[in-house]
């Protein structure tokens, strides 16, 4: 695989896996629009482990006080903020993979994608968004993070299997809709994102061992590391920016994206 395919992928994976615009998306119209192909599961899930990398370092602190508290949770043990963390994590994830294994099992995830589906998610899903960041309050902080709320932003995340609705952007637009100050909304949505990546990589490792081999390992080797700092400067200038910016520039991104889209899908 040239090495500048492996760029683009692992550049587009880390710098919008974290943004509401949409990864996947983003992914599937690299080899749609354009002379490349495919680049593969292996880059995939390559590119996910980079971004799975840069979101544990930037929340380091929380990443690690999740994992300290998962021997305490697994004996039923919700006692400490650690433990209470894990589980919240682990709750809210158990929708979407649950979504993704079906839709593996059925293979509708392939008839999703095409650029007609990406096209209408960017604009729908990037209203929704914009709906819920403007009317919802900014009254609660991760601090609030309860059992309900974490089932409730564990179902806005299934959405996100449909190529175009974006992860990032679909769980921010829950914790808005409930309430969760922007910074907040989106530092939850970050660290849903760990669990997440997590299980979506193993379901995708069981394929992607049955072709590796040394070549396919060393380009994977690579995506993951431009993916790994693409995503923490993603993650650091969006984390920055909320200090005083709304979601509404990403929203302005994705109605104009889509609608590109929508042209070239039905023209």
């Amino acid at each position: 695989m040239a090495l500048f395919h492996i760029f683009l992928v692992a550049i587009i994976q880390g710098l919008t896996e974290f943004l509401p615009v949409s990864s996947s998306g983003h992914l599937i119209l690299l080899s749609q629009v354009t002379p490349l192909p495919d680049q593969g599961l292996a880059i995939d899930v390559a590119a996910h482990v980079g971004t799975l990398g840069a979101v544990i370092l930037f929340f380091w602190r929380d990443a690690k006080t999740a994992l300290y508290g998962v021997p305490r949770m697994l004996t039923g043990r919700i006692d400490t903020p650690g433990a209470r963390l894990a589980f919240l994590l682990s709750i809210s994830t158990i929708p979407v993979a649950i979504a993704g294994l079906t839709l593996k099992i059925t293979g509708l995830s392939d008839a999703l994608r095409s650029i007609a589906v990406i096209g209408w998610a960017m604009i729908l899903f990037g209203i929704v968004l914009w709906w819920s960041d403007q009317r919802g309050p900014q009254a609660k902080t991760e601090e609030d993070w309860s059992l309900k709320d974490a089932i409730k932003m564990g179902l806005w995340q299934t959405l996100a299997l449909i190529p175009g609705t974006s992860r990032s952007g679909i769980t921010i637009t829950g914790a808005r809709h409930l309430g969760y100050a922007r910074e907040h909304a989106a530092k939850l949505a970050m660290l849903m994102s760990i669990p997440t990546i997590i299980a979506s990589g193993a379901l995708l490792s069981v394929d992607v061992i049955k072709e590796a081999d040394i070549a396919l390992a060393k380009d994977a080797a690579i995506a993951a590391v431009f993916s790994f700092f693409a995503a923490l400067l993603a993650l650091t200038l969006m984390m920055r920016l909320l200090r005083s910016v709304s979601f509404t520039p990403y929203v302005i991104y994705r109605i104009l994206l889509g609608a590109a889209l929508l042209f070239v899908a039905y023209s």
